[in-house]
């Protein structure tokens, strides 16, 4: 599936951890977005590349979470004419977040994605769809999309358990939790600041 010819994008969250064990051959192109972790970067990011890089069929790897942010953007990928296989992976949630500080503000509203995508379509353009379950369903999925739909805009939601994660993910939210529950560092260093001005007259 990765070639000189293809390029692949990595959303923030669990897809860091994932896509940094792909086996990337000579001339593939990477991208991934670290320095904020802002989610829904990629959805625009791969719109970005597949327009400035045509030659490469860009391969984007993106959590529902991160692509409800922006999934716009798949209208204008249809307008363009692109040919990015979009990997949703669907786990019901703001998995990374979970990982930080688990709430019920980390479980997010199921979208019907691929029927989402198709509505954005409206049979305008070239664009096909697929949600997948099993492995069996993957692979044919993959050979659909770098097969007959090799020159469509391919959506492939991916489902997978909410508790499917990389041991990566794990070991870094927790670093980033107990980071996160220190007391701030100016708190314990500096004296209080005292209010020297005299009242204001009534």
């Amino acid at each position: 599936m990765l070639s000189s010819e293809s390029a692949v994008i990595a959303e923030t969250g669990d897809s860091w951890f994932n896509c940094q064990k792909l086996k990337l051959p000579r001339g593939c192109g990477y991208e991934f977005q670290m320095q904020y972790g802002s989610i829904g970067w990629s959805v625009g990011a791969s719109l970005g590349y597949a327009q400035a890089v045509p030659e490469k069929r860009l391969i984007a790897c993106i959590g529902d979470g991160s692509f409800q942010v922006t999934a716009q953007d798949v209208s204008t990928m249809l307008r363009c004419g692109q040919k990015t296989i979009i990997f949703l992976i669907n786990n019901g949630g703001y998995t990374i977040e979970v990982e930080i500080h688990d709430g019920p503000y980390n479980v997010i509203k199921n979208w019907n994605y691929t029927g989402l995508v198709e509505a954005i379509h409206n049979g305008e353009g070239k664009c096909w769809t697929a949600k997948v379950l099993y492995e069996q369903e993957l692979i044919e999925a993959i050979q659909t999309a770098t097969g007959p739909k090799k020159d469509c805009l391919c959506f492939i939601e991916v489902i997978v358990h909410k508790d499917d994660t990389s041991k990566e993910l794990l070991e870094w939210g927790s670093r980033v939790s107990a980071a996160n529950s220190r007391p701030p560092i100016l708190s314990r260093s500096r004296p209080p600041i005292v209010n020297n001005r005299p009242p204001v007259p009534q």
